[in-house]
């Protein structure tokens, strides 16, 4: 009898990352695949060497992560399912040291953000890194007590170092939405929300008008964000989330009335809200 086939999934970064984490708990069975950059698990899922892509989309207090959402909107996945999954930062170092002897921390820029104040109050040079498990794995080669890195305890544990401040990150409920990205649509679902992304024209109101043409069409914004155009110095393109089915007939209607408005429309793809991990 054949062996079934396992579902591959792309992450970016190794043993003890939290993206690893939520890529575990929602495929549980699968064949994780780690990755060195968010573009690198993309790209993987887009040659069909994966079937999926776990990535971070946002947290709770830092927000967005830039660099997945450029990639929705310049790549071809689609986006199914969203979950929220608590994140519990710590600060973690060399064996026997302690808060006092930290002078540098590194981690993921989005880690760092999470924990400005607490960063900030000590006074640490920062060292941006891919990923808050490579930069464990950074300090724990380095051996320099006076290196943290700020990721989770399970990263600890693995690259032989200790936690030497638990839960830093600034406010009580630090919480990541991680996307699940593949190349086919989710079926719909009752309750469901979208993500749109649009560029408008270059006209007066244009924007103004866009989100009146959804308000019009009966969708509920939940969130709108913008994001630099690389070609295009000074411009934007806009994302939001929506409640709603965005589906047949219906995004045909909308689609049309956007057109006029916007000279860029992708539905990236649709979540049901409030789900966990």
């Amino acid at each position: 009898m054949e062996k079934e086939r396992k579902e591959k999934i792309a992450y970016c970064g190794t043993l003890g990352s939290f993206s690893r984490e939520a890529a575990r708990r929602l495929f549980p069975n699968a064949e994780l695949i780690p990755c060195e950059s968010f573009e690198a698990a993309y790209r993987l899922t887009e040659k069909g060497d994966a079937d999926h892509s776990v990535l971070p989309i946002e947290n709770s207090y830092a927000g967005e992560v830039a660099p997945v959402i450029d990639l929705l909107y310049r790549g071809s996945l689609t986006l199914s399912e969203v979950r929220d999954m608590k994140v519990v930062q710590n600060l973690i170092g060399m064996k026997g040291a302690s808060p006092a002897d930290i002078r540098t921390v590194t981690s993921h820029p989005q880690a760092l953000s999470q924990c400005a104040e607490y960063i900030a109050a000590r006074r640490y040079a920062e060292i941006p890194s891919e990923n808050t498990a490579f930069a464990a794995k950074f300090v724990a080669e380095k051996g320099d007590a006076s290196l943290a890195a700020i990721a989770s305890r399970e990263c600890a544990e693995i690259y032989g170092l200790e936690v030497l401040e638990e839960d830093i990150a600034t406010g009580e409920s630090n919480a990541t939405r991680f996307a699940v990205l593949g190349k086919k649509s989710a079926p719909a679902r009752n309750g469901e929300n979208f993500l749109l992304m649009f560029a408008v024209n270059d006209l007066s109101g244009a924007l103004a008008a866009a989100l009146k043409v959804l308000a019009d069409h009966g969708y509920n914004l939940k969130a709108l964000r913008s994001r630099p155009l690389k070609e295009k110095p000074w411009q934007y393109y806009f994302y939001v989330e929506a409640e709603g089915e965005l589906r047949g007939d219906a995004k045909r209607a909308l689609f049309a009335d956007l057109e006029k408005l916007c000279a860029t429309i992708k539905e990236v793809g649709h979540f049901l809200p409030e789900q966990h991990i």
